[in-house]
């Protein structure tokens, strides 16, 4: 779109929790428009963590938002074409989009792990992700290392 900025849409809170947050997270698990499976595959995740984790003191859902915080990127690295050579140059990440980028790593990982249900991998990597290991918070790392590297072309920055 040229002109206009497109309008956000209203994400509604989800049933269980009241949060919206969740509700994101949930949508960008959903396949095919299914999003009472997706709730059923959160919720069952939650619980999992919630036996894996019995001597934690926090609930499931404040384990899953630090989970979540652990795999947060803060700098990403972006494509820019200067008199024919393309440097990576590392940019600081919108909040929105901080949270998208860390919801779909989280989600993107665990579907890559091996288990018996989604909601096991999940449950899986939001522990590791908690813990600060697994894949979703090595690809985090990567990003940063990546930026940290391609500093000297910070002054590209657009």
């Amino acid at each position: 779109m040229r002109k206009a900025k497109p309008k956000k849409r209203q994400v509604l809170p989800d049933p269980v929790f009241g949060d919206v947050k969740v509700t994101r997270f949930v949508n960008h698990l959903m396949y095919d428009g299914k999003k009472s499976t997706s709730y059923s595959i959160f919720y069952t995740a939650l619980e999992v963590v919630k036996n894996k984790l019995p001597n934690e003191e926090k609930s499931s859902l404040e384990i899953w938002k630090a989970a979540l915080d652990n795999v947060t990127p803060q700098v990403e690295v972006k494509s820019r074409r200067v008199g024919g050579a393309t440097f990576q140059v590392p940019t600081e990440i919108r909040a929105d989009r901080k949270e998208s980028v860390s919801m779909k790593n989280l989600i993107l990982y665990a579907r890559k792990r091996g288990g018996k249900t989604m909601a096991d991998k999940l449950a899986a990597e939001i522990v590791d992700a908690f813990n600060n290991q697994g894949g979703s918070y090595k690809r985090k790392e990567d990003m940063h290392r990546m930026a940290e590297a391609n500093r000297a072309f910070a002054h590209f920055r657009f």
